[in-house]
């Protein structure tokens, strides 16, 4: 379904990657090392809860024919010392939707694919060779 390939070379923590045939920089920020060249990995795993939300928000509102105009979503996550930790999104709908409309997205968006996978955990399978 999907699949990506991380490269880290001598720089610090650059890191290449190729998602699908995309090619992506991460890194780590200035004040943890890195050289702030890329988004760092909790800003992509953010990134890709927000992106799934906006793209799902708008196959839905597409089918059902409705005036979704411009959508962000806005991701945080928060680890807490005590390794507890969440996701804050915030859904930032402009078009004309009644609130009906408005509040049937917001079911939708704790339905997409990435929030169901991030709330039910994935199980991940290490292989060294």
């Amino acid at each position: 379904m999907a699949h990506s390939t991380a490269s880290l070379g001598d720089v610090n923590y650059l890191v290449a990657l190729k998602a699908g045939t995309h090619a992506l920089a991460a890194d780590e920020p200035i004040e943890r090392g890195g050289k702030d060249a890329g988004p760092a990995p909790y800003e992509l795993l953010t990134g890709a809860l927000a992106a799934c939300t906006a793209i799902t928000l708008r196959m839905y509102a597409e089918r059902k024919q409705w005036p979704l105009g411009p959508v962000e979503v806005e991701a945080h996550f928060t680890r807490l010392p005590d390794k507890s930790s969440w996701i804050d999104r915030v859904l930032r709908l402009t078009g004309p939707l009644t609130d009906e409309q408005r509040n049937r997205l917001a079911d939708i968006a704790e339905r997409t694919p990435v929030t169901l996978t991030l709330k039910a955990g994935v199980e991940i399978r290490t292989k060294l060779e």
